[in-house]
């Protein structure tokens, strides 16, 4: 395991680039996010341990950031003075690009991975923008009326934003419709039912009553193989992974286990059947939803995966919220990266957690 000392910042998120298997981006904050100044890290995998090779400093703390799938060199940050700033690692100090329309702190920024010239943010005020780095103004503004921790598009189309928020709904917009009354909103999950009932555009398909009671969604991500299958997570630290093309029968696995709220959850970019999540019971934590293994032929209501889909591994190096994870595009699967308010980013491989 390598470590790096994020010295007075306490970590939120951490990114691989998607250009240099040896580069590696951590948003940070001053005073755990509270108040203070952000700084957002660019680190160097070396031979002789981890390096920085710039840093950024911001006036307001940061919460998330993202890759440009369109420069090698530039970085994306959300701060919490409700802007948004794209940084260069060939240039000094000051961003390229600021813009500022959200009303609260954004929490969330990622980069389209099939459509590359647009990016989207979320914010607690309640609504999410998609952009184009090169225009001054956001594209499409979708409301959501309640606090957005995550928005992400998803990586088999340029078209399809999923979002989780507050009210503990997973969301599915599509850009090529009609904006019209519903703002290309086409889908809505309760994420806490037993069976969800299901808005499908105007159409309720109902469902038993819910297991559980609401709780706030705080991340989500898209399967990289399976291109309608997405897990989300939050406060109630139950991980759950749905189908959109089947919304109605509810959560297809439910995978218990932390003891506290879940603040990330990401799919391998190797396996069909692994994520990684990371959460403030201080450690991440490796599972398979089942995926891999043969649908049983006497599956019960509570989905596919239920019984297969299990804990394989753990990492509990770090001494406070964790609060950010990513694996490693590159090389050996089962590199990743962790950060969190402890100061520290941890690059580990995941194999070993698992008694590989």
């Amino acid at each position: 395991m390598l470590e790096y000392r994020t010295q007075g910042f306490n970590g939120y998120a951490v990114k691989y680039s998607p250009f240099f298997d040896s580069r590696i981006a951590v948003a940070s904050s001053q005073h755990f996010g509270l108040v203070g100044n952000g700084r957002l890290y660019i680190l160097g995998l070396t031979p002789k341990g981890i390096i920085a090779e710039k840093w950024f400093d911001t006036q307001d703390s940061l919460f998330d950031l993202a890759w440009s799938e369109m420069h090698e060199n530039q970085v994306l940050v959300a701060a919490g003075d409700g802007s948004i700033k794209l940084f260069d690692v060939g240039i000094d100090e000051f961003p390229i690009q600021s813009w500022k329309e959200h009303m609260r702190e954004v929490f969330a920024v990622h980069w389209n991975l099939v459509s590359k010239d647009i990016f989207c943010s979320s914010s607690w005020d309640g609504t999410i923008r998609v952009w184009n780095p090169t225009r001054s103004t956001s594209l499409f503004t979708l409301p959501i009326h309640s606090c957005t921790y995550s928005a992400s598009f998803s990586p088999h189309s340029p078209s399809l934003l999923s979002s989780v928020s507050s009210d503990s709904h997973l969301r599915l917009f599509d850009l090529r419709t009609p904006a019209s009354a519903s703002n290309h909103l086409v889908l809505t999950i309760p994420i806490h039912s037993a069976q969800a009932r299901t808005q499908l555009s105007s159409m309720q398909i109902p469902g038993p009553a819910g297991a559980s009671p609401p709780n706030e969604a705080l991340t989500h991500d898209w399967n990289k193989y399976r291109s309608s299958i997405v897990a989300t997570a939050g406060v109630d630290t139950l991980i759950r992974t749905f189908d959109v093309r089947a919304p109605g029968q509810g959560p297809l696995v439910r995978l218990p286990g932390h003891d506290y709220a879940v603040r990330r959850v990401t799919w391998s970019p190797h396996l069909s059947d692994t994520l990684l999540s990371a959460s403030y019971d201080m450690t991440c934590r490796i599972w398979t939803d089942g995926s891999a293994k043969a649908e049983p032929p006497n599956a019960g209501p509570e989905g596919f995966g239920h019984e297969q889909g299990r804990e394989m591994g753990r990492m509990g190096r770090h001494t406070e919220f964790v609060c950010g994870v990513d694996w490693c595009l590159f090389g050996s699967e089962g590199w990743a990266a962790s950060t969190g308010w402890d100061e520290r980013l941890c690059v580990w491989d995941v194999r070993e957690s698992m008694g590989l």
